[in-house]
């Protein structure tokens, strides 16, 4: 997913006291040591350990991973933690599955030594950039599939999927929208959600950013960004309410700024329910990716590399196209003839030139949300 750029991600942000509390109820990592463990947390890639015949075996020895942020629902998780599950018999333990790209670098921090810290990571690239000395290089055998632009050389972080900002919408409530602005129109009223507060998740945070290039608004200035959601909830149109497949199903949020695979997936979830559609507005395309990272200190070292194997290969990479994520091998996957071609096609169209935020850009827009977003829209 093109550059990464943005804060953290998902809507609910985990309490500090229950970390505590985990913390101080988790026991040691347990041991498969030997010299085994030691090689698992020291690969930078599946080689260093032999292998991926003797990364399996390692894994398997440990018997779980431990993973954090990962909503069923989100870009096809659910299916790859049952599919990696059935597949090498190790128990994902998945903890606070609608927590926030920050709340997975807290949970690590305030489990670290324990049994119960987080072995992966799956942030915004912004996190990830401010906390890789929390990170163990690897690279995983797809490596020279991903875009040089998508991975940092080391393989501290490398981008898994991605899409577009979209717009989705039940369209038996409201009328098909064209455009950011059309947002702002009487039949919106009490209608618009956005997926989360744009100073702690990545999909709002860029959802603010397709509404600033929208409305005059660059990659280097999301100011238009901010002002167009104060003119919504002056209009009476923004509902303060984080969405989920609840309040889809329930009518509560009509509208959701969303990326586009997670609408998508409302959209195929729902169908016969709800007539969910989705757009990408074309004066608005936004891109952004994911990133994935092994914790340096992963009580499951083996695990967690067997884990990113998994995502990064061919199996892994088609089901996040099967949930409507784009995947970040799926150009070297077209060439191959692996990539899985109905999914592919099914994926929503984009017109217009999409727009990738820079490291650069993405701290500036962070630093203008962090002043201006709460004064101006709450």
């Amino acid at each position: 997913m093109d550059v990464k750029s943005s804060v953290p991600r998902r809507g609910v942000v985990a309490g500090i006291a229950a970390l505590a509390l985990l913390a101080a109820c988790s026991k040691p990592p347990a041991k498969t040591s030997t010299a085994e463990a030691s090689k698992a947390a020291t690969a930078s890639s599946v080689s260093d350990v032999g292998g991926l015949d003797a990364l399996v075996a390692a894994a398997k020895k440990e018997g779980s991973l431990n993973v954090i942020a990962l909503p069923p629902d989100w870009a096809n998780y659910g299916t790859q933690i049952s599919t990696f599950s059935s597949k090498y018999g190790i128990k994902i333990n998945s903890a606070q599955p609608d927590a926030s790209s920050q709340d997975e670098i807290n949970a690590a921090k305030q489990l670290a030594s324990t049994s119960r810290a987080p072995d992966v990571f799956d942030v915004g690239l912004n996190i990830a950039l401010a906390n890789t000395t929390m990170f163990a290089p690897y690279k995983v055998q797809g490596w020279t599939d991903i875009p040089e632009a998508l991975k940092e050389p080391s393989g501290q972080w490398f981008s898994d999927y991605g899409g577009y900002m979209s717009i989705g919408y039940d369209a038996k409530k409201v009328p098909a929208p064209t455009s950011m602005k059309d947002l702002l129109k009487p039949a919106y009223k009490g209608k618009v959600a956005l997926n989360g507060d744009p100073t702690q998740a990545a999909a709002a945070f860029n959802g603010v950013v397709a509404a600033a290039l929208a409305n005059g608004g660059s990659a280097d200035d999301v100011a238009p960004g901010v002002k167009f959601f104060s003119d919504l909830k002056k209009a009476g149109n923004f509902l303060p309410v984080d969405p989920t497949p609840t309040t889809v199903a329930s009518g509560q949020t009509p509208v959701v700024i969303d990326w586009d695979y997670l609408n998508a997936a409302q959209a195929t979830s729902l169908k016969g329910k709800v007539d969910w559609k989705v757009v990408v507005p074309r004066n608005a395309v936004v891109g952004s990716y994911y990133v994935q990272a092994i914790n340096k200190d992963a009580p499951h070292p083996a695990a967690a590399r067997l884990w990113e194997e998994f995502l990064f290969a061919d199996q892994g990479q088609n089901i996040w196209l099967d949930g409507s994520a784009r995947p970040v091998r799926a150009d070297a996957m077209v060439k191959a003839g692996t990539i899985d071609q109905a999914a592919y096609a099914k994926l929503p169209p984009v017109a217009g030139t999409p727009v990738y935020l820079t490291d650069a850009q993405t701290n500036t827009a962070k630093n203008y949300l962090a002043s201006h977003w709460t004064q101006a829209v709450g």
